[in-house]
């Protein structure tokens, strides 16, 4: 709920709804880690990665992200968060542990292409990014595909 600064909760068992007031502004896409109980939160108002315990609503981690993001995907085989941009770039978190994340990489893209779709099969080593280049002047819209690699 980015224009109120919280996030609504449900609670799959009690159906009970919950709301975790942030400190942080236009938080717009999430992903979620459900074996340790993570919520990664993309904001916009600074641009940040934002990482909340889902058991208590506390904030865990916020590391400096790309900006403009509008989507945030989580790969549990890698333990890492890709969060695309429309400044051009393609943010890749790595998860050290359940509080512990690191920038690893600033994977260039291109102006504008924030919007993304991430299919991984975990074990079987098929893990791809796809991300939308929209199109710009004389050049066509595109789909890049990239690879998850150690």
């Amino acid at each position: 709920m980015p224009g109120l600064k919280q996030v609504a909760v449900i609670n799959r068992n009690t159906k009970e709804i919950a709301r975790w007031p942030l400190t942080i502004e236009g938080n717009f896409p999430m992903a979620l880690d459900e074996e340790d109980h993570r919520l990664f939160i993309g904001t916009h108002q600074p641009p940040r990665m934002s990482v909340f315990d889902t058991s208590s609503g506390r904030m865990v981690a916020a590391l400096s992200s790309v900006q403009d993001t509008d989507d945030l995907y989580y790969d549990a085989a890698f333990k890492r968060i890709y969060m695309p941009g429309g400044e051009g770039f393609i943010y890749v978190f790595q998860m050290s542990g359940p509080d512990h994340y690191a920038l690893i990489a600033k994977v260039p893209t291109a102006i504008g292409a924030r919007t993304a779709g991430h299919f991984g099969v975990a074990g079987k080593g098929f893990d791809r990014f796809y991300l939308a280049v929209p199109a710009r002047g004389n050049e066509p819209a595109e789909i890049r595909i990239y690879t998850a690699q150690e």
